[in-house]
């Protein structure tokens, strides 16, 4: 999925909105992006070898994105025709809108940034891949060139990323009113809100857009970051500013949140964070834009066995995902991240799928016969033992004092 992403809000421009007649007159655009090349490409990462291709076949085994052919007056939400979006790849110049310059040209060599024989390259070759953190975690791969994720720093990998792809789309979601979307945006520069699940800290992101502002500034910035992730001594990424934030901290940045979640995180966690804090962050920001980080590592059932967080019911992560793209009326970007169960990511990224289409699946759903059937044993279903919420006694998952930050968002 984080060569799918997908968008969905309401139709801003109807002159320049594309789809259905349908998707026109309820007012949303579903936007699926993904693209054969891109799904091997991804399928070749070290970590998730062959996760995305598996995301792509899923989904459209299940019809997805097929044409809407019955109506269901008992949704929630009207459900959506979806629009399959093809991407080019970035350009140099492009990349380089975050990135520095001499890091995007390294990646872009393909003989340099690919090769898997290191010693036919000079030492001073060999040093400046490592400088640039090809090494470890991020090895270089056939097929680097073109691929992305959220850990990606300006000039080094990480975490199994190389380019920053939320970052860019942060940045060109800042040019919102030089991409045609001005006639229905307010008179002040769009605001966007990067709303990160993923077990693992969003350093790449947060540490892109965080800034040390006098507290008693009164300059709104057009970008907020939430990171809801696990921290723990020693788990990935260490980052100053992974931890709750604290805003008598010189450094503190009001703008560029954090909220850690210890082991057993459940959806009881998540829906007591979701009331208490995601919606009141955001109506305070008050975004235009969503970009929502959707990295099921957190999943019961991953083998980080970190969180013991649901896939449905209240406060899972379907549950999240629903109220962000079909209840909060703002235009949002979905992307994948963790997940490294892969038929499981697959499960997962599909069923938030249908979420978005508005015509939600039950995890009883069967799985179709496709090419991938097999490896959806034993259950084959959208459900999973192993996706399931294994219920220990825990009052863990939640450390934060609500009431002592709400004077500070």
């Amino acid at each position: 999925m984080q060569s799918s992403p997908f968008t969905h809000g309401p139709n801003y421009n109807r002159e320049r909105a594309e789809g259905t007649t349908e998707a026109r007159a309820q007012g949303y655009r579903v936007i699926y992006v993904a693209s054969e090349r891109l799904a091997k490409i991804s399928s070749l990462l070290p970590s998730n070898r062959n996760r995305s291709s598996l995301v792509h076949s899923l989904v459209a085994s299940l019809g997805l994105l097929r044409p809407i052919a019955e109506k269901n007056t008992d949704l929630e939400y009207p459900p959506t025709q979806v629009q399959v979006l093809r991407p080019s790849l970035a350009t140099s110049k492009e990349l380089s809108a975050y990135h520095d310059k001499e890091y995007v040209d390294f990646l872009l060599d393909s003989q340099a940034a690919a090769s898997e024989r290191p010693l036919t390259f000079s030492v001073a070759q060999v040093e400046l891949r490592d400088s640039f953190g090809l090494e470890d975690d991020c090895p270089p791969f056939r097929g680097l060139s073109d691929y992305v994720q959220h850990h990606a720093h300006k000039s080094h990998a990480s975490g199994f990323c190389y380019v920053n792809d939320c970052v860019l789309a942060v940045l060109t979601l800042k040019r919102a009113s030089c991409l045609g979307f001005s006639d229905t945006m307010p008179s002040r520069k769009p605001r966007i809100m990067y709303l990160d699940l993923d077990l693992h800290f969003s350093d790449g992101v947060s540490s892109a857009f965080h800034t040390s502002a006098p507290a008693s500034s009164k300059y709104t910035p057009q970008i907020l970051t939430l990171s809801i992730h696990h921290a723990s001594p020693g788990f990935f990424p260490p980052s100053p500013i992974s931890s709750l934030p604290n805003p008598v901290d010189p450094t503190f940045d009001p703008f560029t949140l954090s909220l850690p979640l210890s082991t057993g995180a459940s959806n009881a966690t998540f829906a007591r964070i979701w009331s208490s804090v995601v919606e009141k962050l955001k109506d305070a920001f008050d975004p235009d834009f969503i970009v929502l980080q959707c990295g099921v590592d957190g999943l019961a059932g991953d083998p980080c066995k970190v969180w013991n967080w649901g896939l449905d019911g209240k406060g899972g992560m379907g549950w999240c995902v629903e109220k962000v793209v079909r209840g909060w009326g703002k235009k949002v970007l979905m992307l994948g991240g963790g997940g490294y169960n892969a038929p499981n990511a697959a499960r997962a990224w599909a069923y938030f799928t249908s979420i978005a289409r508005g015509q939600p699946l039950s995890l009883e759903t069967p799985i179709p016969d496709h090419n991938a059937f097999p490896l959806y044993a034993p259950s084959f279903t959208l459900d999973s033992m192993s996706l399931r919420m294994l219920y220990v006694k825990s009052r863990g998952g939640l450390r934060i004092d609500v009431a002592h930050k709400k004077t500070h968002l």
